[in-house]
């Protein structure tokens, strides 16, 4: 949706001079699968339903957030799928006309139901989660049985019309570092963009470990073994085309010419050029992934304050942002998962799965 340049706003400062361009928000804390790195609890403490932001709510920050510079927003969860009615959201917020790229995160298992009804709505982009392509592995890791769903979901989500579309792949040592190649060859089979993620110590991976992140670097190695040199695809840009915001994967390309992603936050995070806000279920709106709490938007936003105040307090938390979290964790001695489980069980707004991820 490219707005004419009279409805782009300046983009706020941090204390670093990074730009607030992408919101990232998690519309409900609740999934339908219990991702090893993600979810490993059967069960949690959820954010109770009269909390969670109403659409209209959720139109209006977004309003406020795009006046101060925001561009891209990022539907998340959870699972954003299991929230009622997904597509009459999209439809609202694609009447913004300073939203310059609406995409979805979504493990699959909906999107074959509803890959249509939001492409007609106005979501431009599908980004979807499947870090493996054997089903035994699948369940092991999600305890489910519905890789074949996430597949179909793919499909569709191509047959819909979705340009752009991603596949996103957290590569664990000893469970799928040996796919590498085998998701860039269904890549192309199905015409996405793969992109690996290093394995991450934030939310509900409690049972991290550095020795289970495999680096950008050995992924790399791995790949020019066997498809040959990998060059760096250079002057990366978001994906509306401006360089003013670096997106999170670093891009390579194959001997032929096949593009493949990695992000890696964990060995070589890219917290200088960061320009993302988050926003949770129930209105909390956290500076960085790594953060401990963020501002209560929602008690603003219900207690009648008027909107001009709360924009001005945005900004004024902007200006002074200084997080550096995966940059901070790179460097620690001795580093472990950044919340024990006792903690996230007090606290269920530190969970991946509530702030997204």
């Amino acid at each position: 949706m490219s707005s004419p340049d009279s409805e782009r706003s300046t983009p706020v400062l941090d204390a670093f001079s990074r730009p607030m361009r992408t919101l990232r928000i998690s519309v409900t804390d609740r999934c339908n699968l219990r991702c090893q790195y993600c979810m490993p609890e059967e069960e949690y403490v959820w954010l109770e339903r009269e909390e969670i932001l109403s659409f209209e709510e959720i139109g209006e920050l977004v309003q406020i957030f795009t006046g101060l510079g925001v561009e891209k927003v990022r539907l998340t969860g959870g699972e954003p799928l299991l929230r009622r009615d997904l597509d009459r959201l999209v439809r609202l917020l694609a009447q913004n006309r300073r939203i310059r790229d609406l995409a979805l995160t979504t493990n699959g298992v909906l999107l074959a139901r509803h890959a249509r009804a939001l492409r007609e709505a106005g979501l431009e982009r599908v980004t979807v989660s499947l870090d493996t392509l054997r089903p035994e592995r699948y369940r092991a890791l999600t305890r489910s049985d519905a890789h074949a769903q996430t597949l179909e979901g793919i499909a569709a989500a191509r047959a819909a019309g979705f340009e752009g579309l991603k596949i996103n792949a957290v590569i664990m040592r000893g469970f799928n570092d040996d796919e590498l190649a085998d998701l860039i060859a269904f890549g192309r089979e199905t015409e996405a963009e793969v992109r690996f993620i290093e394995y991450m110590d934030v939310g509900g991976a409690t049972r991290w470990s550095m020795d289970q992140v495999v680096p950008r670097a050995e992924m790399i190695e791995r790949l020019e073994r066997q498809f040959g040199p990998v060059r760096a695809i250079e002057d990366e840009t978001s994906a509306n085309g401006s360089a003013n915001a670096k997106a999170p994967a670093d891009r390579f390309a194959l001997p032929d010419g096949a593009a493949f992603g990695i992000i890696s936050s964990t060995t070589e995070p890219f917290c200088r050029t960061c320009d993302r806000a988050r926003l949770t279920p129930d209105g909390r709106w956290l500076l960085c992934l790594y953060a401990s709490d963020g501002a209560d938007l929602k008690r603003l936003l219900r207690g009648g304050t008027p909107r001009a105040e709360i924009a001005q307090a945005v900004a004024d938390v902007w200006r002074g942002r200084r997080d550096r979290g995966a940059e901070e964790r790179r460097v620690l001695g001795a580093r472990g998962v950044l919340f024990q489980i006792e903690d996230l069980r007090k606290d269920p707004h530190r969970e991946m799965h509530t702030r997204g991820g």
